[in-house]
């Protein structure tokens, strides 16, 4: 199966609550295990809360959802600035309650995270994860 969606959601808090709403129901389509899909409705919120938070003024934070058969790909953009030599790895902040978590639970639960270039002003952060467990059939 092959979905795809693209989203262009207001710079406000809200939508990285709509964004998260709009994954699941396209992963409730699919066969994808509820651990994937609870990774992924991290990763989407993380990501689009940055991008709510980071972006320009008067930004729409743009968001692409593709699903085939053995990947998930997310694509969140915004106008902005993306931070230099940003790291998307797992080295999470201590205590986990001060901001700055975003970035490291993106690059622990994706299977690749990178800001890619885009045209000056422009970011563009994309997220894949594998697909590759299925939920469990239910007994009969």
């Amino acid at each position: 199966m092959r979905v795809s969606m693209t989203l262009s959601l207001p710079r406000q808090p809200s939508s990285a609550t709509r964004a998260r709403h709009v994954l699941t129901t396209l992963l409730s389509l699919t066969d994808v295990s509820e651990d994937t899909r609870a990774n992924l409705a991290v990763l989407i919120s993380e990501a689009c809360a940055n991008a709510v938070i980071h972006a320009d003024p008067g930004s729409d934070v743009d968001i692409t959802i593709s699903i085939d058969d053995h990947v998930c790909r997310i694509e969140v953009g915004n106008r902005g600035r993306s931070p230099d030599n940003t790291k998307l790895d797992a080295d999470l902040p201590t205590p986990l309650t001060i901001g700055g978590r975003g970035l490291p639970l993106i690059g622990a639960l994706a299977d690749t995270a990178a800001f890619v270039s885009r045209a000056p002003g422009q970011v563009l952060l994309r997220i894949t994860k594998h697909l590759t467990e299925a939920r469990a059939a239910p007994a009969r």
